[in-house]
């Protein structure tokens, strides 16, 4: 695996029109930058992932720091890509791919198959054909162009990287994008179909407004002897368990609960009905993962999750951390909008007889069209 990813994230975003750099916008729960680094990270194709920034001040505080590098752009993006190319010669890296922060949308599909093409070709670019009718001005007057041959080219883009060093050295990449030094050049390069999704934020218009959805889940389970006992994930030292035809896991239970809920899905016996022999004994988490899925696919994300635990026993202090830790590798969500709060009944019921444990939930959602 000798291939290098360089994410470009230098200038100031003048058209984006805000008090930030447009890399750094919170566009679905995270800056946008962040969605570049984490799928590059999660794709596992990158011996070294390299971000060209303005500044390391921000990007220090980033949990992915440490698996990453940083070094510092120039004043055109043509200028931090080549910055780039320099810091990486001494690598002696075999492939490259450069990216634009501002394309946080592609996909680990897409990462895949750009690399798959380089067994092959030198130079592989994404593009998309253009749908809109298109007008070529000259002085005072407009043209019309064939829609038909005019492609939108985007990023990532995927290069043997001696073959990219060498035009870049000697034309000091004065351009918009990589691929136009080896078109200028008549290389031959491979077009991939591009990504509908994956367009470029300028302006911030480009950002659809967010619509939220909300959910509540609830779940409440007998305590019994001789089971072991699940909470967010986490198995709980205690003298019983929770009865149920999977582990019982009442947070994890009424997380589903909710999720379905704020996706104006049915209740969760539809998707986990307890008369199959194929859920007895389940863990929560694998009825978690489907239902995650049926979120992402929608264009779903989760923002934050709040959650009553309702026992008298186990406290809920002993192990809130571990519970949180569990639920945010689970979920995939920052520790910082997962609340888990301890509640008592006052000895009433079941509960307050420690013969059972509740969980409530609430949630919210977002979808970003």
């Amino acid at each position: 695996m000798n291939n290098y990813f360089v994410i470009l994230a230098s200038g100031k975003g003048k058209r984006f029109h805000e008090n930030m750099p447009k890399q750094y916008f919170q566009y679905k729960n995270k800056e946008i930058i962040d969605h570049s680094v984490e799928k590059s990270l999660k794709s596992g194709l990158f011996k070294k992932i390299i971000i060209v920034a303005d500044s390391l001040k921000r990007l220090r505080k980033k949990k992915y720091f440490k698996q990453i590098t940083v070094i510092k752009g120039g004043k055109q993006r043509s200028d931090s890509s080549l910055l780039a190319l320099k810091y990486l010669k001494k690598f002696k890296p075999k492939n490259i791919l450069i990216h634009d922060a501002a394309r946080p949308n592609f996909s680990i599909k897409l990462l895949k198959n750009l690399i798959k093409n380089l067994r092959k070709y030198k130079t592989v670019v994404p593009i998309l054909k253009a749908n809109d009718s298109i007008k070529y001005k000259i002085k005072k007057g407009l043209f019309n162009l064939d829609r038909k041959n005019i492609f939108l080219t985007q990023t990532p883009q995927a290069f043997r990287f001696n073959d990219l060093y060498k035009l870049a050295i000697l034309n000091k990449n004065k351009v918009t994008d990589e691929s136009t030094l080896f078109i200028e050049k008549n290389y031959k390069i491979k077009f991939i179909k591009g990504e509908n999704q994956n367009s470029k934020i300028t302006y911030l218009n480009d950002i659809n407004i967010p619509r939220t959805y909300f959910g509540i889940g609830f779940d409440i389970h007998r305590l019994i002897k001789n089971k072991k006992l699940y909470l967010g994930g986490v198995k709980v030292p205690f003298h019983s368990g929770l009865e149920g035809h999977s582990d019982g896991d009442v947070i994890l239970h009424s997380i589903i609960d909710a999720l379905l809920g704020a996706m104006q899905k049915k209740d969760i016996g539809t998707y986990f009905p307890s008369n199959k022999n194929k859920f007895k004994n389940i863990r929560s988490p694998k009825m978690l993962k489907p239902i995650l899925n049926i979120l992402n696919n929608n264009g779903l994300s989760i923002n934050n999750l709040d959650i009553n635990l309702i026992c008298e026993k186990p406290k809920v202090s002993k192990f809130r951390n571990k519970i949180i830790n569990s639920l945010s590798k689970l979920i995939l969500l920052d520790k910082s909008k997962i609340n888990l709060k301890g509640k008592t009944v006052e000895k009433l019921g079941l509960i307050g007889k420690e013969k059972a444990i509740a969980c409530e939930v609430i949630i919210s959602i977002t979808k970003y069209d």
